[in-house]
């Protein structure tokens, strides 16, 4: 029994330096530009920049690949904050990306839903839960508004709405009543 602790401790001991190393040797330099790029994005995942995410079309920016007008999502305010950062003339959305447009998220009327998983699969950010042949329903707060489970929908069971402003966020405390002396009551 004592062999068997030593053996297990010392593999244990001779994998941990061994994966120590390893990260050290092998480790991956992230470009801090695009780390700076991709935190200005919405990340919407929409691929509207012509890019499978924010992250490619963050490094297709950092390497003058593309151009940073190519955010629909972003819109104006993104841009300005990507020619900010980069120290390049801001410019107007390009229109061959798509229109600018405020923030929405999916609804799915789940009574029309038949469960076939397609929304599921189109969504970038996992926003959409169900299960085969089960009706599905949408995290608002994870959802992205990026209208790519719109088209592989088969009965048409996906509206994009904006949301409601939540109440419980704009509420603030009243100010307390003043009596005519000027004091508290």
């Amino acid at each position: 029994m004592l062999i068997a602790v030593i053996t297990l401790l010392v593999l244990g001991l001779l994998f941990g330096l061994g994966l120590g190393w390893a990260s050290i040797r092998y480790r991956v330099e992230s470009d801090p530009v695009v780390d700076q790029i991709d935190a200005i994005l919405p990340q919407t995942q929409c691929g509207q920049c012509g890019f499978p995410g924010c992250r490619p079309y963050a490094e297709a920016i950092a390497g003058d690949e593309a151009d940073i007008n190519q955010c629909p999502p972003g819109g104006e305010a993104g841009i300005r904050a990507l020619a900010d950062l980069l120290g390049r003339e801001a410019k107007p959305l390009n229109p061959e990306n798509g229109a600018e447009k405020p923030r929405t998220v999916a609804v799915i009327d789940e009574v029309t839903c038949i469960g076939c998983t397609l929304c599921i699969q189109a969504c970038p950010v996992d926003a959409i839960v169900g299960a085969s042949k089960q009706m599905h329903t949408v995290i608002a707060s994870e959802c992205t508004g990026c209208d790519l489970c719109l088209p592989p929908c088969p009965v048409d069971c996906i509206v994009m709405i904006v949301p409601e402003p939540d109440p419980a966020a704009a509420w603030v405390w009243p100010k307390p009543r003043t009596a005519a002396g000027g004091g508290v009551q």
